[in-house]
């Protein structure tokens, strides 16, 4: 039993070993031009990008890559070329002021 459990433990260790680096890495929009980063939301839809530092977003080409009940606000990133880059929208949960004023 104990020779089962080692084995077991060995291979989720192996297997999360060679996940965590590719689960890790993901482009930063720092290191792209506006256009680059552009072109990767727009290409897949949606993506999860790096902002800088430890921070990233899920970015959006466009509302139908949102819940049902989301919407998309305009998502502005640094780029290697533009602080202020343009690359699609984030997903968000509305509130009461968000849509035709309040409730």
């Amino acid at each position: 039993m104990r020779r089962v459990l080692v084995s077991l433990l060995l291979s989720w260790a192996v297997l999360a070993a060679g996940l965590s680096p590719a689960l890790a890495q993901r482009p930063s929009t720092t290191n792209l031009t506006c256009a680059q980063a552009r072109t990767v939301v727009a290409r897949q839809g949606a993506a999860v990008l790096g902002t800088g530092g430890p921070t990233f977003d899920r970015f959006v080409r466009d509302r139908s890559f949102c819940e049902a009940t989301e919407i998309g606000r305009r998502a502005f990133v640094p780029t290697r070329d533009n602080p202020g880059c343009f690359v699609g929208y984030t997903c968000y949960e509305p509130g009461p002021g968000d849509r035709f004023g309040d409730f």
